[in-house]
């Protein structure tokens, strides 16, 4: 059979993000099976947090595939690929985070600030990405949403990255430097209370693009890779990179549950080792497993190639921001007063009979399928008519037809 070369649509890698957003979301709710499981099963999902290491190791890849060869440190060029950016990422996080702080007017939860004395400041701080950089204020609004910050900084630093790694071949001398620029403003800011400015290593190992960049060089050494050897699609059909590098992925997950949980934490990630490994060795798994989607032939890149698959990674980014929070928080307090007004009526009925809505396990279903449906509305309804709108408008540069950055969206980071 004919090979085809690798094109800028890579559907799987489209699946990979749904797989990353549900990696996450179990996390999350791990805790609703914890009478079902054992301590080490329950210590094993609370890892799962690895799904956003997969989405900056792929955030990597994609940016360094489309642009690495063809950027331009110019300002139309690099209004452009601003453009780009913006509409991929800024409109539903805009519209999710004035939701989170308009619930906050209504609802005075306390999550949304964390105590902040100026709502609107910080309102302001969220839709700038700047409350990233404060360790008190990283969970705050939409708590997920700190991991954009990140996103938004290797953004802007891509373009850069590239150029040093062409102009003076040091390509990989540039995480190190980043990451040392970290460590000296942790040493700067650490004895200054200013709501945990770069306040601790561990924050900014861990929050922080400085702490985190390695993922991001990971993607885009892979994708330096794969330009070199002119990987095929459904090249190869042996299967060692995809399915050794994702049983890597779940190594890195099973070292983290068995390492002791610091003092103030919830899971073996904040362990120095945790992060070590969570940086480090999970990144290397994660671009050895997409470096097997991109050139193997196997049945997990024939599922996450599946449409629906595809569908649901398109909209993972919307179910990432909507599945922990004040949109959540409406669905769990919904099913609270269901359960509430089943058991009256069956006191009226003289029924002793289960509610569907008392088990914390099937509550926890109910929503990951209905916020699902939700993520999916959004981005047929909101998410793609606004990113394509802003692809064709004049904002930041004049649109020019025939654009080459306009192509599907499934390979945009």
């Amino acid at each position: 059979m004919a090979q085809k070369p690798l094109q800028n649509y890579i559907p799987a890698l489209t699946g990979v993000r749904a797989l990353a957003a549900y990696l996450v979301f179990i996390s999350h709710y791990a805790y609703a099976f914890d009478e079902n499981f054992p301590r080490a099963v329950q210590r094993f999902l609370n890892e799962f947090h690895i799904g956003v290491t997969i989405f900056f190791v792929l955030s990597g890849f994609l940016i360094a595939f489309r642009y690495f060869d063809s950027f331009k440190l110019t300002g139309d060029w690099f209004r452009q690929y601003l453009k780009n950016r913006v509409a991929r990422i800024y409109p539903m996080y805009f519209l999710l985070t004035l939701g989170a702080f308009v619930s906050y007017y209504f609802t005075h939860d306390q999550k949304v600030t964390n105590g902040f004395a100026n709502p609107i400041g910080l309102f302001f701080m969220h839709i700038t990405f700047v409350r990233g950089f404060f360790d008190d204020l990283k969970f705050t609004g939409i708590a997920q949403g700190w991991s954009l910050t990140v996103e938004e900084c290797f953004y802007f630093s891509a373009p850069f990255i590239f150029y040093f790694a062409k102009k003076y071949n040091k390509f990989w001398l540039q995480w190190a430097v980043v990451t040392g620029v970290g460590a000296l403003l942790v040493v700067i800011f650490s004895r200054v209370n200013w709501y945990g400015f770069f306040g601790n290593f561990t924050f900014m190992m861990l929050y922080t693009f400085l702490g985190r960049c390695f993922e991001f060089f990971a993607g885009i050494q892979l994708a330096l890779i794969v330009k070199k050897r002119q990987a095929q699609i459904g090249g190869q059909a042996k299967t060692w990179f995809t399915y050794g590098g994702f049983a890597l992925i779940f190594v890195c997950v099973w070292i983290m549950s068995i390492l002791p949980i610091p003092k103030g934490h919830v899971a073996g990630l904040y362990h120095p080792l945790g992060i070590a490994t969570n940086n480090y060795l999970l990144a290397i798994s994660i671009a050895l497993f997409f470096y097997g989607l991109l050139t193997e032939t196997t049945i997990l890149k024939k599922i996450l190639s599946n449409k629906f698959v595809e569908l649901l990674g398109k909209s993972s980014y919307i179910f990432y921001l909507v599945h922990l929070g004040w949109m959540y928080d409406i669905l769990h307090n919904a099913f609270n007063k269901w359960n509430d007004d089943i058991f009256e009526l069956y006191d009226k009925w003289g029924k002793d009979w289960n509610s569907p809505f008392q088990y914390d396990n099937l509550n926890v279903l109910y929503a990951f399928i209905i916020l699902n449906g939700v993520s999916i509305l959004l981005f047929k309804l909101i998410e793609e008519p606004l990113n394509h709108y802003i692809r064709r408008s004049d904002f930041l540069i004049k649109n020019k037809p025939r654009n080459p950055d306009n192509k599907s969206e499934a390979i945009k980071a």
